[in-house]
């Protein structure tokens, strides 16, 4: 329990307060029922809390929330916590009164709360950390092109299990496929098809559980729905043959006069096994020259060291650094990184005739190489950067099968 002021909440809100192992609540000696929630990953939050139907110790506990610390102020949440808690005086219910609201929002609502409250959290192994800005712009776009246009005009609180089975199947069928242009060189394209629906719903869960635990719905209608919950197995490597035809194909369009850069970026892919954006991202502080390491800051399994083999440092130390950026890769325009891979990538593999290849296809590849070659599980872990054993014990056992069904053919 602490007293809330301006002068406390400084001090002891914002830098005494740290995270516990379970959420807790410090409250304001000024103003009874108006305090600050604490949670495990550290966001703070205003809140107001009261008892309905005249406020008897008898009567049920409510909890309203103010706002997030970071983005009203101390005196604009005691304000509003005033005037609800007033409300409670003169007979009211403000909790009451949200959830009948919340009980009437439809599904393009709920996607707009979940924008703004839902999506700073994640679940799962990295529960309560700040989704990736990276994940949050493409969960979203999906909720918004394939969720709302099917869906978004029913009750949240009304979507069955069978809705989320037919929403499935339109957009694996490719009912919200679309191409829209917004202006100069912008446009948006939206492609349907299983793997985009298997993603989408997987975003729909998300949104549903967010719901739940707010008292919105009563239950997630995808943890029953009848789809099918993981992408389809990537066993796609490429052989010895391939990588010379892609190797070919990257020195072809390079003397040709393509942009080095997306080269480069394909190039140490292949040698790295790095994610695409680990590599399209790079900066020279992540570079360990002396140790050749990749010391990544922010990848998706967090801060991450990866091995460098001699290519992928001869190819790092022949890049010249631009001046005034920090990226390895830098934008051909303004002060971001480089952004035009698609358009290579798809030239590569057209020079290369390596139909349905994907960068992802390099990471297995290098991937199968180490472990077709007898290198350590541990090793592998750590070219490929995972922080779950589990993954690639799965990619190893993928890998050998795969290497046994070309030993027989």
């Amino acid at each position: 329990m602490g007293k809330l002021s301006k002068t406390v909440l400084s001090k002891k809100i914002f830098a005494d307060a740290q995270p516990r192992e379970k959420r807790y609540e410090l409250w304001d000696a000024n103003l009874p029922g108006f305090g600050v929630r604490i949670t495990v990953s550290g966001l703070k939050t205003y809140i107001v809390r009261y008892r309905a139907d005249g406020g008897d110790r008898s009567a049920p506990r409510r909890f309203v929330t103010v706002g997030r610390a970071n983005i009203i102020t101390l005196d604009q949440a005691r304000k509003k916590a005033r005037a609800l808690l007033a409300q409670v005086l003169l007979g009211e219910d403000p909790a009451a009164e949200r959830n009948a609201k919340r009980l009437a929002l439809n599904i393009s609502e709920l996607v707009d709360i979940y924008e703004s409250e839902g999506c700073y959290i994640q679940r799962g192994k990295r529960q309560g950390e700040p989704m990736k800005e990276l994940t949050k712009r493409y969960t979203l776009a999906r909720l918004r092109h394939h969720v709302v246009p099917l869906l978004g005009k029913r009750r949240a609180s009304e979507i069955l299990s069978g809705h989320i089975e037919n929403f499935v199947r339109d957009v694996a069928a490719g009912k919200t496929t679309g191409d829209q242009k917004l202006g100069p060189r912008r446009r948006v394209i939206v492609r349907g098809g299983e793997g985009a629906a298997r993603k989408v719903f997987r975003d729909l869960s998300a949104v549903f559980s967010f719901a739940q635990r707010r008292g919105i719905v009563d239950s997630n209608p995808c943890e029953h729905a009848a789809v099918r919950k993981t992408d389809n197995q990537n066993n796609r490597y490429l052989t010895k043959e391939e990588g010379g035809r892609l190797g070919a194909a990257c020195d072809t369009l390079e003397a040709q006069g393509a942009n080095r850069k997306g080269i480069d970026i394909v190039r140490l892919w292949a040698l790295t096994g790095c994610r695409r954006q680990e590599i399209a991202e790079l900066k020279w502080s992540e570079i360990d020259f002396e140790r050749g390491l990749l010391v990544l800051e922010d990848t998706k399994t967090g801060k991450s060291i990866r091995p460098l083999g001699a290519a992928a440092l001869a190819l790092l130390q022949g890049i010249e650094q631009t001046e005034n950026s920090e990226f390895v890769f830098p934008a051909d325009y303004g002060g971001g990184h480089f952004q035009g891979m698609k358009g290579i990538w798809k030239k590569i593999i057209d020079t290369a005739d390596l139909p349905g290849v994907t960068p992802h296809t390099l990471r297995h590849t290098l991937a199968s190489l180490a472990i077709s070659s007898g290198e350590a599980m541990a090793l592998t872990d750590a070219i490929l950067g995972h922080a779950n054993p589990r993954s690639t014990a799965i990619l190893r056992i993928s890998t050998m099968i795969h290497l046994a069904k070309r030993l027989i053919v």
